[in-house]
Formats: structure tokens, sequence, C-alpha cells
């Protein structure tokens, strides 16, 4: 059953099984296209492709990613599976309209957990939440999405959490549809939870590594009372950057009664900042549970994996919050939020795959216009004249009346040449768009 409707959207764990190596179209003939049967006029996987692409060339609403479809060229819209009209030979791009009634009611669990990343071969898998604030409205509240990450920043899935309760409740279901044997899964303090423990180790088989602070105080105590001065496994790790010199002390001692599912050892971090500007000295310390022993997992492997956590913050929504500027988008209806959270996670997974470290630099890389204008013949201002009609005839059924004296007085290769002209994207879009291995995400 989906995580999110009452109807069968997939069974996650057969599907989900090898789905990661299929191309992005075959993954998403997966999910059941939530329109109504009458007046389809829209191949709903072509729907899902072309929002895709237009965020990953920097669409952030519906309308952007419209404006978008209607300057796609013809390659790419056949590379898409655009609706073909037949008696011109002419793709037809969806309306922004057409993209937000499927993309506010597409089951925002199966497209994130088929968009996203497989975690095998990855140390660590992050999770955490996070609020879009834009999508707040009336009596409402904003969206808040769980999402988990692996350590080298590829996006596996998230979840929305439900409303008047937290990210607790939403933790099993989010790393249910994943194999997860022998991964270490970081999370905040929020999520020490017995349960939590319980799930990872005796059902996913993996190792859990959890921040624990004064929202479990008797835990913590615990922690905090442990004879750390007798800890001789320690490592010291130093660093500079962000305007301060940072010093990190990791102390680990083995643990066995600690009334804790699985805890084998305890790790006090004690991080010592100076600002370079003022001078001035601050501590921090903070304690760690995990199930790894002392042989799975030295000091330094556990300062590792304790920074690993930093990386969903960083590599994630950072990127969200400023690049997409995801906070001010005013996408609040019906699964609008999280479905377009989730192309923005594919759109910075595909990015980051072909190479781009900078995910801003990529996206005006695939944003770019031709600088030179579109060159036009000089017989043919007729077609010119006829460039309302059209887009008229590419966004909107009209009627027959009208469709046959329009194909009777416009030859079909004037229509494609238009297009093809006053349309024509960046080259490097289009490569990224048909050229592997990107042809087989978005083919």
């Amino acid at each position: 059953m989906c995580r999110h409707s009452a109807t069968v959207c997939l069974v996650k764990s057969s599907l989900l099984s090898g789905c990661s190596r299929l191309p992005l179209a075959e993954r998403l003939i997966r999910l059941p296209d939530p329109r109504c049967r009458r007046g389809r006029r829209h191949p709903f996987v072509s729907v899902l492709l072309v929002a895709a692409s237009a965020v990953v060339a920097g669409a952030r609403s519906y309308a952007a990613i419209g404006q978008w479809a209607r300057n796609a060229p013809q390659e790419a819209l056949a590379r898409l599976g655009a609706r073909l009209l037949t008696s011109l030979n002419v793709r037809i791009a969806p309306s922004a309209a057409t993209v937000r009634r499927v993309v506010a009611a597409v089951c925002p669990g199966g497209l994130a957990d088929l968009t996203g990343a497989d975690p095998s071969g990855a140390e660590s898998v992050a999770a955490d939440g996070k609020s879009t604030r834009g999508s707040r409205h009336s009596d409402a509240p904003a969206a808040h999405l769980l999402a988990a990450m692996t350590s080298d920043g590829r996006t596996l899935t998230q979840l929305r959490v439900p409303d008047k309760t937290n990210e607790i409740t939403c933790f099993t279901a989010l790393l249910e549809p994943f194999a997860l044997a022998g991964i270490v899964v970081t999370a905040d303090a929020l999520h020490a939870q017995h349960d939590h423990a319980v799930f990872l180790v005796e059902v996913k088989e993996a190792h859990y590594m959890f921040t624990v602070k004064k929202n479990q105080p008797t835990l913590h105590e615990r922690l905090r009372t442990l004879p750390w001065e007798r800890a001789t496994a320690k490592f010291y790790d130093r660093s500079l950057g962000h305007g301060r010199r940072e010093t990190r002390v990791v102390q680990v001692l083995t643990v066995d009664e600690l009334d804790f599912p699985h805890a084998a050892q305890a790790a006090k971090i004690t991080r010592h900042r100076t600002s370079l500007k003022t001078g001035k000295r601050t501590r921090e310390t903070v304690y760690v549970i995990t199930g790894l022993t002392s042989r799975q997992a030295s000091p330094e492997k556990l300062a590792r994996l304790a920074r690993s956590q930093w990386v969903i913050e960083n590599r994630l929504h950072f990127v969200r919050d400023v690049t997409f500027d995801e906070d001010r988008s005013k996408i609040r209806t019906g699964r609008g939020p999280e479905n377009m959270a989730t192309l923005r996670n594919l759109a910075i997974n595909t990015l980051r795959e072909h190479g781009h470290t900078n995910i801003a630099a990529g996206l005006r890389e695939m944003s770019l216009r031709t600088l030179h204008p579109a060159p036009r013949h000089p017989g043919r201002n007729s077609v010119t004249s006829n460039d309302t009609k059209v887009k008229g005839l590419c966004n909107s059924p009209g009627d027959r009346a009208r469709r046959l004296h329009f194909i009777g007085s416009v030859r079909p290769q004037h229509v494609i040449s238009l297009r093809e002209c006053s349309n024509r994207s960046h080259p490097r879009l289009a490569e990224i768009l048909t050229h592997p291995p990107m042809g087989s995400i978005f083919s």
C-alpha cells in the first residue's frame, strides 16, 4: 500500500529492488495515473518527465515549468514522450495547468521512492526534516518533509510528516523500502528512540548512530556521568574555515548497561571553536550512542559519521532553500509541496551525477539560451504571423473547424520550422537530455 494513499500504489519491497538501475521513464510507469480516464490528452509519464526536465533547467513554479515546455524543441519533446499530433507531425507540450494537476495529484510516496537513489555502497545514511514555509495557508501548517541522504550526497527519498505530529512517526516508514544491511543510519536527538534502534538493527540489519540531548533526560544524564576521564580511545580533529578555527575531541567508551537497545559504544564529542575575527572562544559537548562495536568503528570513524549528519543540511536543505528558493514557493495545494520538493531532489541528484559540484552553476548552465536570434525565412511571413495560432493549437484542444482551417492554411514543415527556430534551447541542455547517461534517465 502507498504510504500516502488508501489506494494500491506500489509494493515497496518488490518494486524497488533493482529499480534504480532502470531509466526514469520505466520507473515512473509503475505509478498509477491519478487523472480520470476521460479527457486525458497527454501521457502521464511524459508530463512528469517534462516537469523534471524543467526543474533541472531551473524552473521553480508551475508557470515556469509550462514556459519551459512551450519553449522546448521538438527533439527534446520527442525524447520525453510528449503527445504527438500526427496530422502535422508535431509534438505538443503539456500546459502549465496540466502539469499542475498531475504534480498536485500524483502519489508523493511512490514518486519520491522511484526517483531517489540506491543506498547500496554508501557508508551511512542521514535522516533529517525540513519545513517548506511558503506552503502554509489559512489554518493549515507548512508542509514538513523528512528526507534521507547518503554520505556522498545522494537523496534516497522523503516523506511528508502528517499535521499535528512529528518526525518520529515517519522514521520507520521512510526507511522501510530500502535495503540497509551494514549501513549506518545517523539521526539527530529527536530520533534517539528505542523503537527506532530496534527497527534498524533487528528489521533492517543496519547500524545506528544517534545524538543524545536533554530531550531524553535519563539517557543524557547516564551518558554525562560515564567515567570519561578513563577513556583511552580518543581522536583529535582540527579544521580551519568559515571564519573560525575548530578542534574536535572524540572520546569513546564501550557500554554494556545503558538501557538502550543494542547500544555498544558511547562517544563524547567536545568542540572548541575560536572566531578568527573576534577571538571569542566557545565550547560545546555532544553525546552520541551507536550500535557499532569497537572493532567495527574506531574513534576516527565515529567522528566522521557524526559529521556526516550535516551532509543532508549542507547538500540538500541548504541547496533547496538558497538555490531553488523553496521557502518562498507558493505551491501549497494538494500534494504539490512534497512532489515539487521531490523534483528538486531529483534535479540535485542528476546534476551531481553529471559532475556539477555547484548546483546553482549547474542550473544556470542548463537554463542558458542561445545568444543569436532565431533565423527567419524572408518568404515565410505568413507563418510568423500565425505564431499565436501555433501556440493555441499546441496548448488547447480547440474546435474541429478551427483545426481544419489552420491545417489547410499552413503546411506541416512550416510549423515544425517555426517551433525549432523560435524555441531553440541551449545546446548543453539538449545534450544533457539526449546524451547518456542522462539519456538513460530522462528517455
